[in-house]
């Protein structure tokens, strides 16, 4: 889509001024422009400044994106643009609702990255950092057209008579007062009026510090940068495409050979034995009491995970260079695609080996981490494959390696995990398998975790439906003493899961009554519940 002009009522600046792009004009500035960068500082102070929880942010990410589309002086429309800001809105409904200081710091990358797509340029992660480093400067070219823009303005208010304005204004403020004068109530409606205002202009003042003056300072730089980025060269599909290698013979093509035959043969032989040992049999219990089941399913996981994250590196380092060029290239990939079918069955050996591992004792957070790290690795083998076959450059792969990582932190940033972990722990343990229950007793559990938990109060042993009576007690000694200190805080330390956590267990405060009241019965029943389960940690 083309880019949006400017409004009319623009004011151009003088050629000398230096430009948003080099060698590019920079767009004028218009009057739009002025008030969203002035509700950018104001948004920037309400939320980050004075805000002192997560629903700041929310407000922060969900309302800067818009200032910023409105602002822009040329924006584009592009699939980057609209993504990132699809993952903004996601990003400030999970703050919302139970935030965290990773979802934070992806809401600021994602900003960062959004400014960039709507100057055209695609918002790979290394390109995001860089033009984030560049805000400075783009802050200060900003700021330098602004001052012009001011000074122009000036210049024409000091050939208006200012009493054209001045005069009228002063008539009718004090023929207002004296109407008002003349009623009793409008006196007392408008005084009410006044002094709520003044009251809240004092109550504003007495929180006011010297450095708020200097965040507005850095508020007003980084909006002015993000607005006008000094910066927006766009990679192109043209650059990361290798051009044609002349044909010659690589030096180390048969050195390359024999590596690719070597670790074709070593990975048949550890595929023969990982189906053997680990596949298609039952597992003694001994098996999991001597913590073998941790060896082989979390640390044997982690290191053949390593494994396919070298034989990435090994197929980037052999298909680059001279190598493409060499005319028995051919035969080398055929031998890279046996290999690519090796690591695969390797990578399906490592989720095999972390279901295990869940099978046993349930889902933790961790668990989550590592079968969102094994995708990673998966992935970027399946790019190197990609860039093998359509003849990439090593600056295409680095980009979607970069961009895979930072999507699974974001995923795991934005999945409600407590929710999704105990849901399929207590699953587990209402079916009678009460292993997954010790998951339950020694990680620590957020607002929407604990709203899962209430099935377990049905369960059949009496020592984990009174643990979790005892864990739910707690929970709403400490959710109403939460609640007290967020009113205080006002409407930024809001978190929608705390408030419907809150509201759960106080309808349901009479089953919980007796380990509400007396905390000798709450941390006895507790105790007896982590004994029980710890047997399967």
């Amino acid at each position: 889509m083309a880019a949006i002009g400017p409004d009319d009522d623009s004011l151009p600046l003088d050629d000398s001024l230096s430009a948003v792009q080099p060698e590019v004009t920079p767009a004028p500035v218009s009057k739009r422009e002025l008030i969203v960068v002035a509700l950018l500082v104001v948004l920037a102070d309400v939320t980050i400044f004075r805000g002192e929880g997560y629903a700041a942010y929310a407000a922060l990410f969900a309302i800067a994106p818009l200032l910023f589309w409105t602002g822009t002086p040329t924006r584009k429309v592009t699939f980057a643009s609209s993504l990132v800001f699809l993952l903004l809105a996601l990003v400030a409904a999970r703050q919302l609702w139970s935030g965290s200081a990773l979802l934070t710091l992806c809401g600021w990358g994602l900003l960062f990255a959004f400014s960039m797509a709507l100057a055209g340029s695609c918002p790979f992660v290394l390109e995001t950092l860089v033009f984030a480093s560049q805000t400075v400067r783009s802050g200060f070219e900003g700021l330098k057209q602004y001052g012009k823009v001011l000074e122009r303005r000036a210049d024409a208010q000091q050939r208006r008579p200012w009493m054209n304005t001045g005069l009228p204004a002063a008539a009718l403020l004090a023929f207002g007062t004296v109407f008002i004068l003349a009623n009793p109530d409008l006196v007392t409606i408008v005084s009410t009026r006044l002094q709520i205002v003044i009251d809240a202009i004092s109550d504003w003042l007495s929180a006011f510090s010297f450095w708020e003056v200097v965040f507005w300072v850095a508020a007003l730089w980084v909006s002015v940068g993000l607005i006008r980025p000094y910066v927006t060269a766009a990679p192109s599909v043209a650059d990361e495409s290798r051009p044609e290698t002349p044909a010659a013979e690589a030096p180390l093509l048969i050195a390359f050979r024999n590596t690719l035959l070597s670790v074709i043969a070593l990975f048949a032989i550890y595929l023969v034995f990982e189906f053997r040992t680990l596949w298609f049999r039952e597992f003694p219990e001994t098996f999991f009491r001597s913590g073998r089941v941790h060896k082989y399913a979390h640390e044997g996981a982690a290191w053949l995970t390593m494994a396919l994250a070298m034989a990435t590196v090994v197929l980037s380092l052999i298909f680059r260079g001279a190598t493409l060029g060499d005319p028995r290239l051919p035969k080398i990939r055929k031998l890279a695609w046996l290999w690519s079918l090796e690591n695969g069955l390797l990578a399906i050996t490592v989720y095999h080996r972390l279901l295990i591992y869940i099978g046993y004792n349930g889902m933790t957070r961790m668990r989550v981490v590592g079968l969102l790290g094994i995708s990673c690795v998966v992935i970027g083998f399946i790019l190197v494959v990609w860039k093998i076959v359509f003849n990439r450059r090593f600056a295409w792969l680095l980009r979607r390696h970069l961009l895979t990582v930072a999507l699974a932190v974001l995923l795991y940033a934005l999945l409600p995990l407590d929710p999704m972990v105990h849901r399929y722990n207590v699953r587990r343990v209402l079916a009678g398998d009460l292993a997954p229950g010790v998951q339950i007793s020694v990680h620590p559990i957020t607002a929407d975790g604990y709203l899962v938990l209430e099935p377990l109060l049905q369960s059949e042993n009496e020592t984990i439906r009174e643990g979790i009576r005892s864990m739910l007690a707690e929970r709403l000694i400490q959710c109403e003493q939460d609640a007290s200190l967020s009113a205080e805080s006002g409407w930024s330390a809001f978190q929608l899961a705390d408030d419907m956590l809150l509201l759960r267990l106080r309808e349901i405060r009479s089953r919980l009554q007796p380990f509400h009241d007396n905390e000798s019965l709450r941390n006895n029943a507790r105790r007896q519940f982590n004994e029980f389960l710890f047997q399967w940690y």
